[in-house]
């Protein structure tokens, strides 16, 4: 039923019990509405139907909040604040062919691993004198499966006299899979504080609707003198890790204050809706480097790919390019690292008992404290950043 607390679901017991009321109500308190009786077989009949009615019922009740909304359902709520899901995408690279000079090798040229994941050119290219030349691919399937080290693509897939070998110089990145239902709720509540205009949330949330913007700030100096930091009086500055300077400046354009200056050390010209070009300042977030290492005390339990795990987790939490070259945005701007919830990340995994953490900026000097963040910087690490060592858990 719906009431003002919500919605609660009749459960197949709940059904069975106001059935066998009713129908003793209507043939008498001696009907038989047992199990095994012909009237109690039906009830149980229509009672199981009307259970998975429902259960639709409730998914339809909660398909219209965002933090119960499921699958597609999710994915229409998006543009009420403005975003979408991020579908699945493509890993591009390049490769370096070897062949006969002046052969001519033609866009869908298939290359592959020796584990079977494949690539075509993309565009046509001529073999040079030199007989070696680097020509752009692409993954045939979109997803994490075509991320691949450096020198893992070998294999020509329809061998040709004129081609003679195949490798990759560089890693071939850039595929993900579909934005996950948890990644797009945390994108949905970054952005949600974009509603209006003119303001500093709103400010910051357009910035974070940008494609490939994984975080932002807004600093605002209501003063009538410069800051401390030279932005002018009545002025904002905008800092964004990510994103095209273009659809910055065009995001920031949107819902500024008219009137009221950008500062910032990157400079756009921008045309509003009258044609007119107005100038549109911002800076990029300085990146604080979060080296870790973390010594793993582990249970029998631990799985054989846990430190990888461990490594996928810490990324994740704190943000920057994963093992499979997938880039999260993690923790927000300003946001410090704070040792306890890296610990609580680690411990998240099956038979990781006890961790000791160690943090550094720049690779060399680490300790054991938490790293504090200014608002304008935005902590990032990286996979090969983590170093991971452990030992039996002994009690």
């Amino acid at each position: 039923m719906l009431d003002e607390k919500g919605f609660k679901r009749k459960r197949f017991d709940d059904l069975i019990d106001e059935m066998e009321d009713k129908a003793k109500e209507v043939y008498g308190d001696k009907i038989n509405t047992s199990a095994l009786s012909p009237l109690g077989i039906i009830l149980r009949i229509f009672a199981w139907f009307l259970a998975t009615v429902w259960g639709l019922a409730e998914k339809v009740y909660y398909s219209a909040y965002v933090n119960t909304a499921e699958g597609s359902s999710l994915d229409r709520l998006g543009p009420h604040v403005g975003v979408s899901r991020a579908l699945s995408q493509y890993a591009t690279g390049n490769v370096t062919l070897t062949g006969t000079p002046g052969y001519t090798v033609s866009a869908g040229f298939l290359v592959s691993t020796d584990t079977d994941v494949q690539y075509e050119t993309t565009s046509d290219a001529t073999f040079p004198a030199s007989g070696s030349m680097t020509v752009p691919v692409e993954a045939m399937e979109a997803g994490l499966s075509g991320n691949t080290p450096e020198g893992t693509v070998t294999i020509i897939v329809n061998p040709v006299p004129e081609v003679t070998a195949v490798n990759n110089p560089a890693a071939i990145l850039g595929g993900r899979d579909k934005e996950t239902d948890p990644e797009f709720r945390d994108k949905f509540s970054l952005s949600v504080a974009g509603g209006g205009s003119a303001t500093g949330d709103a400010i910051r949330g357009a910035v974070l609707r940008v494609t490939g913007v994984r975080a932002a700030a807004v600093i605002i100096n209501n003063k009538i003198t410069p800051d401390a930091a030279g932005r002018p009086a009545k002025s904002y500055q905008v800092y964004a890790l990510g994103g095209s300077d273009t659809d910055i400046a065009n995001a920031i354009l949107s819902v500024g204050a008219a009137g009221i200056e950008s500062y910032g050390d990157i400079s756009m010209q921008v045309k509003d809706l009258s044609g007119n070009l107005q100038p549109i300042k911002f800076s990029r977030a300085v990146v604080v480097p979060v080296h870790i290492k973390i010594q793993v005390y582990k249970s029998t339990a631990y799985p054989s790919d846990g430190d990888d795990q461990v490594k996928s987790k810490l990324v994740r939490f704190i943000g920057g390019a994963d093992l499979d070259g997938t880039v999260y945005a993690g923790l927000s701007m300003g946001e410090d690292v704070v040792m306890m919830r890296l610990a609580a990340a680690a411990y998240s995994i099956v038979g990781v008992e006890d961790v000791v953490i160690e943090l550094s900026t720049n690779g060399t000097s680490y300790g054991t404290h938490n790293l504090v963040v200014d608002v304008q910087q935005v902590a990032q690490t990286a996979a090969n950043w983590i170093e991971v060592t452990h030992h039996d858990f002994s009690g």
